[in-house]
């Protein structure tokens, strides 16, 4: 009921009133772990109210990512930042426990480019990968405490014990996890106490040029983007989004080395697929890779959809529509025609498209999507039982 207030208000007053009502509520169930309470209310509202929906996921993620907390009588607010890395090699890709000289290292180019003056910081020495992430925003609440009570008392953060295993994917993003303190009603970044948004630019690039060469030891044998550190939420979406295009590098680059063929030897089957079989909107793209001069699937890579990424005009796209974009790929295209794009990009010139929507299946024994072969058949991708076995799958 407290987030359809919030849509049905009709004034930015009474919108906060339900607003404020409504972080009261959330805050008290994520404080005490009641994650069952949180997505009962989301299903009921997916259901029967979409925008309440919407209104109620934003309040759960900023209640779980954002906190105030006291301390020595004083008020003090606390976000949760990540600090997204790329990152992409024909090997593994590192996760895990960093050291105390590196975490310092990166918290002082943080405080000198990023953060806003007199935030205290206190950063997990983990390298996170997506399945180590926090698992619901109960586990985030409870991460964004205890890394903002650590910045106030100057206290050491316990590394993760017990973190889950990795899946191996040739392209794939590592997080940084810090909490960001100030005074009550304080700026935390630097583009906020400025007022500038030409400093959030600026930040970025000092972020990238300095935190680099310390994060490139975290990650051997990777190529690296950084991202611009931010709110918890929003950097693990932006990460989403840009690890999509490194993906089809990657792949393209570790079968030419593994097979030991140019790019022109290799052809790209791209199939639209959708959960929901009532509905035509398609939720991810799935490319199939195979020989120019066979039809067996060796590997496939997965292009989900985000946001307001317009999915039924994304079956529009072709490889004739994006045969004059082969540069790098812009804002104004679709999702089809920036994979077949990249695609071109990375030297596959042989790419099918399917019009049809494929159902969202998976292999029943691993758990692996299937992919559309050149007779829109899905099947199991897979490798020639002779070629090295560095990594089994693609993200």
């Amino acid at each position: 009921m407290l987030a359809q207030g919030v849509i049905q208000s009709g004034s930015r007053l009474e919108a906060r009133a339900w607003e404020n009502a409504l972080d009261a509520q959330t805050h008290k169930l994520l404080k005490s772990h009641h994650q069952a309470g949180i997505d009962h209310a989301l299903d009921h509202l997916f259901s029967i109210e979409p925008d309440g929906y919407d209104a109620l996921m934003e309040a759960v993620e900023a209640a779980s990512e954002s906190v105030t907390v006291e301390h020595d009588g004083k008020q003090f607010d606390a976000l949760l930042i990540a600090l997204p890395i790329l990152a992409w090699t024909r090997f593994s890709i590192a996760s895990g426990p960093i050291g105390a000289d590196i975490v310092d290292t990166l918290a002082a180019h943080l405080y000198a480019h990023v953060l806003a003056n007199d935030t205290r910081l206190a950063m997990a020495p983990m390298l996170y990968a997506i399945d180590q992430l926090p698992r619901t925003p109960a586990d985030t609440y409870a991460l964004t405490h205890k890394l903002a009570q650590a910045a106030l008392k100057k206290e050491v953060v316990k590394v993760v014990s017990n973190a889950p295993e990795t899946a191996p994917f040739l392209a794939d993003t590592r997080y940084l996890l810090a909490a960001a303190v100030v005074p009550a009603g304080s700026p935390l970044f630097r583009w906020q106490a400025s007022l500038d948004l030409r400093d959030r630019s600026n930040a970025l690039e000092q972020w990238q040029a300095q935190a680099l060469p310390n994060i490139t030891r975290l990650l051997p044998g990777c190529g690296i983007e950084l991202l611009l550190p931010q709110a918890y939420y929003m950097a693990c979406r932006e990460a989403d989004r840009n690890i999509r295009p490194a993906s089809i590098h990657a792949a393209v680059h570790y079968l030419t080395n593994t097979l030991d063929i140019e790019a022109e030897a290799l052809q790209a089957v791209v199939g639209a697929f959708g959960e929901d079989a009532a509905e035509e909107r398609i939720d991810e793209y799935r490319v199939g890779f195979m020989l120019a001069d066979d039809t067996d699937v060796l590997y496939g890579i997965v292009w989900p959809l985000y946001g307001a990424e317009d999915a039924e005009q994304v079956m529009h796209g072709s490889p004739e529509s994006a045969a004059t974009k082969t540069t790098t790929p812009s804002a104004a295209l679709t999702p089809v025609d920036e994979i077949i794009a990249l695609l071109k990009e990375s030297g596959v010139t042989r790419i099918h498209q399917h019009d049809e929507r494929f159902p969202m299946e998976f292999c029943d024994d691993c758990g692996a999507p299937l992919y559309p072969d050149l007779e829109a058949e899905l099947v199991h991708a897979e490798m020639p039982e002779d070629a090295p076995q560095t990594t089994t799958h693609f993200h």
